[in-house]
């Protein structure tokens, strides 16, 4: 089985370039101003440079490798980058997501009856405002209305109607997943990750003034080894044409971060709240169901205290 994966240089397309090749996949990634440390990237894959805006570049790649599934996952992938460049996030986001299924278009002209799988990650932000009605008792599904409340959004909302749009006119087998919270060793620039290092920093440093913002928002954070596990289920068993949530079960607030890092470090922590860390606008309650991905398998092994000692032992080991 061959997988070809967009943004491999991210956080989730490096652990799914280890997950792939630990189940005996010849996996083959792109990246292009990779958010993670491409030499981490496991060497049993191969990876190379490649803008998704070099439409013709990488549909010459399709056409040549043929893989059996392409993961896409390569973005512009935060909310905040996109108001400062709202074209650079729709040439990326949208434009990439056309060039390829371009490119899987083009190469089953040229290979008749070459059907890969195409399983592209959108974002649970395509629902925006459409969040607020719902309550820890009754979560979203994939029927959630489409309201995106900022440019980031609003390309993956585009990039997730494009892939329906494949499917259903050119019968390319399209897997949307609307992703929520989710969460690496690697990752920084999210609370998992920017805690971590903090406490670690202390750790080095001595102290235990913890700098915070909202510790009340309930978030359900899922770890990317377990979405991992959903890709590969999704390769193996889901249906062309589909959307997908992904999110953990478990849901918590955010003070729950603050006492895992206790727990693992050994801490008890004076809090500081920093003003600059809190949001405008921040939604009391941001997770999904994901009944659909469930019955195919789908389960967490991963707990959240797991993630976040995941991610000490890997801030532990380097220099920030």
């Amino acid at each position: 089985m061959k997988a070809y994966i967009t943004g491999v240089g991210g956080v989730v397309g490096s652990a799914l370039a280890k997950y792939l090749c630990d189940k005996g996949y010849e996996v083959v990634g792109s990246y292009y101003t990779p958010t993670t440390d491409i030499t981490e990237i496991d060497p049993r894959a191969r990876i190379f440079e490649l803008d998704l805006r070099q439409h013709e570049a990488l549909k010459t790649w399709i056409c040549s490798y043929l893989p059996d599934v392409i993961y896409h996952l390569a973005a512009q992938s935060r909310p905040v980058p996109s108001w400062d460049d709202p074209y650079y996030t729709m040439d990326v986001n949208v434009g990439g997501t056309v060039a390829v299924l371009e490119g899987v278009k083009e190469a089953r002209k040229l290979n008749p009856g070459y059907d890969p799988n195409v399983i592209a990650i959108s974002s649970s932000a395509i629902y925006g405002d459409a969040l607020q009605k719902y309550t820890l008792d009754n979560l979203p599904d994939e029927s959630c209305d489409l309201l995106p409340l900022h440019p980031y959004g609003v390309s993956k909302a585009a990039e997730d109607l494009l892939c329906y749009q494949y499917f259903k006119n050119f019968g390319i087998k399209t897997m949307r997943i609307r992703l929520f919270n989710c969460t690496g060793r690697n990752k920084d620039q999210d609370i998992t990750g920017d805690f971590a290092k903090r406490a670690v920093k202390l750790e080095r440093e001595g102290g235990n003034k913890l700098i915070v913002g909202n510790l009340t928002a309930m978030r359900a954070i899922l770890d990317v080894r377990d979405l991992c596990s959903a890709l590969y289920i999704l390769n193996e068993k889901g249906t062309g044409g589909e959307a997908y949530n992904i999110c953990s079960s478990h849901v918590f607030r955010m003070d729950h971060v603050v006492e895992c890092l206790e727990q693992i470090m050994g801490v008890k922590y004076e809090l500081v709240e920093d003003p600059k860390l809190l949001r405008p606008a921040d939604e009391k309650l941001y997770a999904g169901r994901c009944d659909k991905i469930r019955a195919l398998g789908w389960e967490e092994k991963y707990e959240y205290i797991d993630t976040v000692r995941a991610a000490v032992e890997y801030w532990r080991k380097r220099e920030f």
